[in-house]
């Protein structure tokens, strides 16, 4: 057996105990259940005498289980079932009380004439000392108790804490370096002062002291993100030295000449980002470059410069937008700016490029049209929806790719895109307003080149936000007086809600006291008929837009806001991204702890776009001590993206970066923590740069290589194929 790794658990550990841990936790490997690791250690320390037990402080105690009983809690829904113990270690006949909140694991595992060692914090309840819901380790016999951590796994009824222990005990005269074979390099385990494979194994499950378990941790986490990182490595090498054709620029090109008729100057970050997209599209190697940068940056302009250079280069282009209402927001403000340019032949200077529009809700004669003119030619950007994937859309050359909001679009969908460039495979651009955290981008999108556009241009205001307490009377009549005063200063107002509609139990939420407020949401159709029934409202011209509108209904209420001839637009979230209306100076977003960071920041991002200034409030019923509300004095405290990109990950955890939300799988990083392994991140990012330069890693790391080549599951590998 060269790798234990790779046996059948049966083979290892017997075909009952193997079906049992498939049942319990779907392992058919024994790398599968060598990765089970420990989510804590008891730190045992000196186990203590009962009748010694200093009070206030954290003690181990073994001692056998003499009493169970289980009552309902009173105040709340559950039960506590208490555990009594008597000493093991005196043999005294000193007992001890225990109690665990709704113990469901500690019901299954304690039972009368059980021996095990507990560890805790003793407290003082009804005249008696006792432990609140303490770690335990169930042992065979008071002699077992050992001053080594104890290891506590996630477990099952059915698999208990004790049974793993001993099921990976079995396999502990397996980890030797024979049986689990290292393949990192051995200069990166030196740098890092790592243990060999094998040891970190025996360290991890059954550690001398805990400082041990935690360096074992550390590499497990590392050797993850290094295989990440190389993967992407690789991949992205792989990629770059697929065909493509260059896109040179074009000198008096279409795009010279929109440059030179811009009636502003670019930023330094524009002209940075944009000739670094010049000189990638001038390569016969497909570019892959994320552009990142906040809502109003610019984004926009420099990647219609890029397009425009790949038309002057004899290619198409395709932006993919991720709703309707943002892709006629594309095709309205590209074709603005553009002006005659995108005429063909109207202008004397030279052609210039037909600008189309594909969506779902395209009628029959504008889809024909549309498809005519990119089989053609004749188009030479299109703009669309989901509608670009279709089978019927077929270009005649097309050579780049941009993919606006690219979290809003799954691989498949970004794949199927791509694939549509038949003869070679077209530049991709891919560009996000929500900044993505250094770390997320490295550990997704570390096969991209990744530009940001930080500065804003010039004209963008800053924009003043503010918390409104909605059980005070006083905020929230101040609230509809200032969206009134907005209006009659001849400026539009976004009112945001975070749903559609409402049930008839939640009408009036805005007479409701704060308690009776605090959890419920405020509707688009009960905020829309709030402010319709309002005397200081008779005047002003309200609308609302939401999802369930015919897609012809939402862009023509976007294009009477935009035309100024709608003051307030009640809203969801569908004003997100795209809608850009200069005249916007108020976004009022209700119940706002139901947002979040990235969203919220996002959502603010429409307002202030004129030159004038901006201002964003920030409703909520909570408490001002309510953990939500601080996520709201964050947004409150800062306009900078970045750092709130950084605090929206920290909020929402990590989720699944890679896997799940990514490719329907598992996610295949089990120990790597994207937030608290940043630093590890980085290091295996160096390692793996420092490990490309040497020219042919994989023969001089043949174990590394095949480890590599095997790491990923095959959903992920299609994730990373794809993304």
């Amino acid at each position: 057996m060269k790798n234990i790794e790779l046996a059948e658990l049966s083979k290892a550990l017997g075909a009952k105990n193997a079906g049992a841990l498939e049942k319990a936790f779907g392992y058919t490997t024994v790398g599968e259940f060598l990765w089970h690791f420990p989510r804590r250690y008891v730190d045992v320390g000196e186990l203590t005498p009962i009748a010694e037990l200093p009070f206030d402080e954290h003690v181990t105690v073994v001692a056998q289980v003499v009493n169970v009983s289980q009552r309902q809690m009173h105040s709340r829904r559950g039960f506590i079932f208490e555990v009594t113990v008597s000493d093991e270690l005196a043999n005294n006949g000193q007992e001890l009380r225990m109690t665990f909140f709704n113990g469901y694991q500690a019901r299954n595992d304690l039972q009368i004439g059980t021996i095990a060692m507990f560890s805790g914090k003793v407290g003082w309840y009804q005249d008696h000392l006792q432990l609140s819901q303490p770690d335990y380790a169930i042992l065979d016999t008071a002699e077992q108790a050992d001053p080594r951590p104890i290891p506590i796994y996630p477990a099952s009824a059915k698999m208990p804490n004790k049974k793993i222990r001993d099921l990976m005990g079995l396999l502990t005269e397996l980890f030797t370096e024979e049986q689990l074979p290292e393949f990192l390099p051995e200069a990166t385990l030196a740098q890092h002062h790592y243990p060999r494979r094998a040891k970190a194994y025996l360290d991890r499950h059954s550690p001398r002291e805990i400082k041990q378990a935690y360096i074992a941790r550390q590499r497990f986490a590392f050797e993850e993100a290094f295989l990440l990182q190389l993967s992407l490595a690789e991949r992205s090498r792989k990629l770059g030295n697929q065909p493509a054709i260059a896109r040179r620029q074009v000198k008096d090109g279409l795009a010279d000449k929109f440059e030179s008729r811009l009636p502003f100057e670019l930023t330094d970050d524009q002209l940075e980002v944009g000739a670094a997209i010049t000189a990638d599209l001038a390569r016969a190697h497909p570019m892959h470059r994320l552009l990142q940068g906040e809502v109003g940056s610019g984004k926009t302009i420099v990647a219609l410069r890029a397009i425009l250079q790949v038309i002057d280069a004899g290619g198409q282009a395709a932006l993919l937008a991720p709703t309707e209402v943002l892709a006629a927001q594309h095709y309205s403000s590209i074709k603005k700016m553009l002006g005659n340019l995108a005429e063909p032949g109207l202008f004397g200077e030279g052609e210039g490029t037909g600008v189309a529009l594909l969506t779902g809700s395209a009628k029959t004669a504008q889809r024909r049209e549309a498809l005519l003119g990119i089989a053609s030619g004749e188009t030479g950007l299109i703009i669309g929806t989901h509608a670009l994937l279709g089978e019927h859309v077929r270009f005649a050359e097309l050579g780049l790719v941009v993919i606006d909001e690219q979290h809003r679009f799954g691989v498949e969908q970004r794949d199927a895109l791509r694939a549509k460039g038949e003869d070679a495979v077209p530049h991709t651009l891919v560009m996000t307003a929500t900044p993505i955290p250094r770390t997320v981008a490295m550990t997704v999108f570390g096969d991209l080149d990744t530009s940001t556009i930080r500065r804003l241009p010039a004209g963008r205001s800053p924009i003043s936000t503010h918390i409104v307490p909605m059980q005070l009377t006083g905020f929230r009549d101040r609230l509809f007086s200032r969206i009134r005063e907005e209006v009659s200063k001849g400026h539009q107002v976004y009112v945001v809600c975070p749903r559609i509609t409402e049930t008839a139990a939640e009408q009036g939420i805005l007479a409701a006291t704060a308690e009776d407020g605090a959890n419920q949401t405020m509707s688009v159709e009960a905020m829309f008929e709030l402010l319709s029934s309002m005397p200081s409202f008779t005047d002003v011209r309200l609308e609302s837009l939401h999802s369930q509108l015919d897609s012809h209904d939402k862009q023509e209420i976007m294009d009477e806001f935009a035309a100024g001839q709608i003051d307030v637009l009640v809203s969801t979230t569908v004003i997100e991204v795209g809608v850009d209306v200069h005249n916007a100076t108020l976004m009022v977003i209700m119940d706002a702890e139901r947002f979040g960071i990235s969203q919220l920041h996002q959502l603010r991002g429409r307002v202030g776009r004129g030159g004038l200034p901006g201002t964003c409030l920030l409703t909520t019923w909570l408490d001002a001590d309510h953990q939500s509300v601080n996520r709201l004095r964050t947004i409150e405290s800062t306009l900078d993206g970045f750092e709130l990109a950084e605090a929206d990950l920290a909020e929402r955890k990590e989720g699944n970066i890679l896997g799940v939300q990514q490719s329907g799988s598992r996610s295949t990083l089990r120990e790597l923590s994207i937030i608290k392994d940043r630093g590890l991140i980085e290091s295996a990012r160096d390692d793996v740069q420092l490990l490309m330069q040497s020219g042919n890693w994989a023969a001089e790391h043949s174990q590394l290589a095949s480890v590599v080549g095997s790491w990923i599951d095959q959903s992920t590998s299609e994730f990373l194929n794809k993304n």
